[in-house]
């Protein structure tokens, strides 16, 4: 558990020295493990304790240890040549150690990460081809990837043996990267009754922002989108909010005591929202700026949100 004294306002040096100390304890909750079966193998818990120890492992090396990478990566491939293993199972297994194999490359940036998650997809979907997983999280790194790198991924997606869902999801990202450079066909009546088309507001930078109140790094934007509003509204700024709740009263009371003066398109399908699935968003917040022109002219507004904004005015 952790220190009461924190009060819920731990510092970054106490979550560090926390997550040390239980990465310690687990690792001592596996060899305590693996004593036990080495002792007693024949026991009726033997078993169990093969599990724990693997278990403990995991959690050693999610709380940050590697000091046992090495018997966790032998344990595992000892169990993967277990032929009573299901498929399920040897999937599960490839699963999470793919998953600590892009985290351990975490430290070298983004592009290292997303590298070593589409080989892992790759090698998933070579051992595990009916399985859709491995596709869906090409498509993840799909969407993470910049222009020509997207768009080859997607359309081996669109190809492939992936399930309909995902080769729809993929077409989405198809349909985004054509996008960019041109008009949104985005036209609707507002949660508050206005009238909005994007086609008519020509001579003004619009933020077309993708969000939901339930997304915690779309609620933690409002603050500086709001002030990039005030402060360029005067000017020409406008912003268009499509939502992705799927409760329109508490979208509405959120707008309202927010202050969010912008217009909120709202379908209540979540996931499924109209423009979402039109413009291939499969991760939120999304932030699109659109020039004075009626064209896309950035995908990732969300960083240096002020100053993209004063730029596209200039022009």
């Amino acid at each position: 558990m952790t220190p009461s004294e924190w009060q819920g306002h731990p510092t970054k040096e106490q979550i560090e020295e926390f997550q040390t100390k239980n990465a310690t304890l687990a690792e001592q909750a596996a060899e305590k493990a693996k004593d036990f079966y080495t002792r007693y193998p024949t026991h009726p818990k033997a078993a169990e304790a093969h599990k724990k120890e693997l278990e403990m492992l995991r959690n050693a090396q999610m709380l940050g240890s590697n000091r046992k990478s090495a018997e966790l990566a032998a344990l595992e491939e000892q169990a993967l040549n277990d032929p009573k293993l299901s498929e399920k199972e040897r999937f599960d297994l490839r699963l999470r150690a793919f998953q600590r194999s892009v985290m351990t490359k975490q430290s070298e940036g983004h592009a290292a990460m997303l590298a070593e998650e589409e080989k892992g997809a790759r090698g998933l979907i070579k051992d595990f081809p009916k399985r859709d997983e491995g596709y869906q999280i090409l498509l993840q790194v799909a969407s993470q990837s910049d222009g020509a790198q997207a768009k080859e991924i997607a359309k081996e997606i669109e190809a492939s043996p992936a399930s309909d869902q995902t080769k729809e999801s993929a077409k989405g990202i198809l349909r985004k990267m054509e996008a960019l450079g041109k008009p949104l066909d985005i036209k609707f009546a507002s949660v508050d009754g206005r009238d909005v088309d994007l086609a008519k507001m020509q001579g003004k930078v619009v933020l077309v922002d993708f969000w939901a109140t339930w997304c915690g790094p779309c609620v933690a934007e409002v603050p500086n989108v709001k002030k990039t509003y005030e402060e360029l509204h005067p000017k020409g700024f406008e912003i268009v909010g499509i939502s992705f709740d799927q409760d329109k009263s508490k979208l509405e009371d959120f707008v309202k005591k927010q202050d969010m003066t912008w217009p909120q398109y709202f379908d209540g399908e979540g996931w499924g929202n109209k423009f979402g699935k039109q413009y291939g968003i499969t991760g939120i917040p999304a932030m699109w700026l659109v020039d004075k022109k009626g064209n896309l002219r950035d995908m990732n507004a969300r960083g240096g949100l002020d100053e993209k904004v004063q730029e596209l005015l200039k022009e």
